[in-house]
């Protein structure tokens, strides 16, 4: 196949940081499908791999940065099984990630999934920089609660 103008697909013999710039360059403009695909394949390449020539370039801090980025292609493209995967993959190796949890909280509500977006959409509240929106917060009950719904008078 090479690179005869097929999109998503890039000749391996190209160096991964040039095959990693041109993955992030279509997901820049908005080509999260082809990203993702192309971000796919230098996810099995490093994983299977796992060349001094790919970690000698120093294009990541880790395989878990390059899976973090083929989650939000993912996303991006609505392929929302496969970013929870990929997401649920770069919290085992990064537990303390707040925008990984934050991704997969994102995913579920994105899926419908609303109860089971709240656990991961705390952890990102505690571990990072979410702040979670008053709409999201606990469900408050009582009087003081329909006073702050109901419209003035």
């Amino acid at each position: 196949m090479g690179s005869c103008g097929v999109v998503g697909h890039m000749n391996t013999t190209t160096p991964f940081s040039l095959r990693l710039s041109w993955a992030q360059g279509l997901f820049e403009r908005g080509d999260h499908v082809a990203a993702a695909t192309a971000l796919a394949d230098l996810v099995d390449e490093v994983e299977s791999s796992r060349t001094a020539e790919a970690a000698d370039e120093g294009v990541l801090h880790s395989v878990t940065d390059l899976r973090l980025m083929l989650a939000r292609a993912y996303f991006q493209s609505a392929q929302l099984g496969r970013a929870e995967a990929t997401l649920n993959e770069v919290i085992e190796q990064s537990p303390t990630d707040s925008y990984a949890h934050l991704l997969l909280g994102r995913t579920l509500q994105r899926a419908g999934r609303h109860a089971e977006a709240a656990r991961p959409l705390a952890l990102a509240e505690i571990l990072g920089d979410y702040e979670r929106p008053e709409a999201y917060g606990t469900t408050a009950t009582g009087p003081t609660a329909l006073a702050d719904t109901a419209e003035p008078v």
